[in-house]
């Protein structure tokens, strides 16, 4: 029988593992709440299901029968829980449950741990909104699977870069970073090794629990701004005290420079073993610039 796979947040990663999935000859389908959306995925071999996780009736019809769930939809801006992913659970069929959820959260549940390096026993600390509302969706998704017996696959993911992922619009800017003798140590994953991350997660018969993911290779912040403009040949951003950036950075960019933490990935090799295509930086960043060539007006990155 043919194995299939459900992908709920079909964006780039999604796209990137429903590739993975589709090369294997698996059957790939991602829900959708927009005739436009369906559209898209059909062009990529995948079969749209309709669903919108803001109105839980229009997943009353789901037939279920997937091998794994994927789920990388993001929980909503506000609030102490992740509603979507409550209605999304509650709207399987109990007779036509996956075998497995694969779910995609951030390393923003540990919190600050003060430049350590952590490991996945190292007890939640959630700091910000989003980061307890993903840490909700952890515990709401682990108690769910126990009830059921299904299988749920926790990774805890930190900044995602790629091609279309570079803060190069920010370095053109001039948008300052903290010196690097104040900067909070950062981790990462290239877009490409995230989707194998989450493919070996769906298939690897004793994938099971949390794990971090990241290339091994934390550096500070700084040190990450530093090499995407000289990678892409633009001018180093200014650097300010910790103290001055308070005052003038927005509140999203300080909520990144109020935690600094080293993942220990170790878990993530020796049990998932993903083919990493990008294990560092240099090799990453140089990928993205064959993708992207020269930092030219006009590219624009994130």
């Amino acid at each position: 029988m043919t194995r299939t796979v459900l992908i709920v947040g079909c964006g780039d990663i999604g796209s990137r593992v429903a590739r993975l999935e589709r090369a294997e000859g698996h059957g790939v389908s991602g829900l959708v709440r927009s005739a436009q959306t369906a559209a898209r995925l059909a062009a990529q071999g995948i079969r749209p299901v309709a669903g919108d996780l803001d109105k839980p009736d229009s997943l009353a019809g789901l037939k279920g029968g997937w091998a794994t769930l994927y789920y990388l939809a993001p929980p909503p801006a506000s609030g102490a829980d992740d509603p979507r992913l409550a209605a999304l659970l509650d709207g399987l069929p109990a007779r036509q449950l996956p075998d497995r959820v694969v779910y995609v959260s951030t390393s923003g549940v540990y919190g600050d741990c003060g430049g350590d390096w952590v490991g996945e026993d190292r007890p939640p600390h959630p700091q910000t909104g989003r980061s307890r509302r993903r840490r909700a969706a952890e515990e709401a998704l682990t108690a769910w699977s126990r009830r059921h017996g299904v299988t749920a696959v926790i990774l805890r993911v930190p900044g995602i870069y790629g091609p279309g992922r570079l803060p190069l619009d920010r370095l053109r800017a001039g948008v300052p970073v903290v010196r690097e003798d104040e900067s909070p140590y950062s981790n990462r994953i290239h877009a490409d090794d995230l989707a194998e991350v989450c493919f070996a997660a769906g298939w690897r018969p004793a994938a099971e629990g949390v794990y971090n993911v990241s290339d091994g290779h934390p550096t500070t912040m700084t040190d990450y701004f530093y090499r995407v403009a000289d990678r892409f040949g633009l001018p180093r951003p200014p650097a300010i005290s910790l103290e001055e950036a308070r005052r003038v950075l927005s509140p999203a960019m300080l909520s990144f420079l109020e935690e600094s933490k080293r993942l220990d990935n170790g878990r993530m090799t020796r049990e998932l073993r993903p083919k990493l295509f990008h294990p560092d930086l240099e090799s990453g960043l140089a990928a993205c610039f064959n993708a992207s060539g020269p930092a030219l007006p006009g590219i624009s990155a994130r």
